[in-house]
């Protein structure tokens, strides 16, 4: 997969831009797929209007309201119950997976629990755009300060598909825990490489190159 790591979406013209250059032609004609179960277990985030709103197209982190062709929804919880017939294929027609922000821990366990992770090797060309903890999932593991949820075996790793952490939401004003200085502890006590992102911030993976693009403040740590 192409990655696309945002801490809040399609925030400034910038990180349009690198998305333009991932999917290779206009969002008009692009087949999108939202993914909302980071929402349901995070105690702010869902379940509730704000799930509505990402899905809709109403939330103040543009994702699912920026012109796409279509838009799907892929809940990962439902998916155990169904056959694979009624959703592998359109996992694998999407161009883009749009994935909310939530609680990583939950969405690392239920995008394994459902099958989803067995068919990433084989979505090469597939764009996954994150958003906060949508981004924090592929990541290795996410700090002590971000675990909210309990996984089944505790600890605070996810998906790993990236060697780098992330810290979203740097120096926002309304998480105000959320400093500088808190991601600097916060990357010391991780024992890999990591970055710090405001909202105005977003990580490129593709072709096995990691590069920032940035209309905002952010700051590598080399780990």
């Amino acid at each position: 997969m192409k990655l696309l790591l945002t801490s809040a979406g399609v925030k400034n013209p910038s990180i349009h831009e690198a998305l333009l250059g991932l999917l290779g032609r206009p969002v008009e004609e692009c087949d999108a797929l939202a993914i909302p179960t980071a929402m349901y277990g995070h105690p702010w985030a869902g379940p509730g209007p704000n799930v509505w709103k990402f899905v809709a197209g109403k939330s103040s982190e543009p994702m699912t309201e920026i012109g796409w062709k279509s838009v799907g929804l892929l809940e990962l919880t439902a998916l155990p119950s169904i056959s694979l017939d009624a959703w592998v294929p359109k996992v694998q027609e999407a161009d883009v997976l749009l994935t909310s922000g939530g609680d990583a821990l939950y969405l690392a366990h239920w995008m394994r629990q459902s099958g989803f992770m067995d068919l990433v090797p084989s979505l090469e060309q597939t764009v996954y755009m994150g958003m906060s903890a949508g981004s924090m999932v592929m990541t290795p593991r996410i700090g002590e300060e971000f675990v909210g949820w309990r996984a089944p075996g505790g600890g605070d790793a996810t998906l790993g598909l990236v060697d780098f952490s992330i810290f979203p939401h740097l120096e926002h004003p309304m998480l105000t825990q959320n400093t500088m200085a808190a991601a600097e502890k916060w990357a010391a006590e991780l024992g890999n490489e990591a970055y710090a992102i405001d909202d105005d911030t977003a990580i490129v993976v593709s072709d096995g190159e990691t590069r920032v693009v940035s209309e905002g403040q952010w700051r590598h740590f080399p780990g």
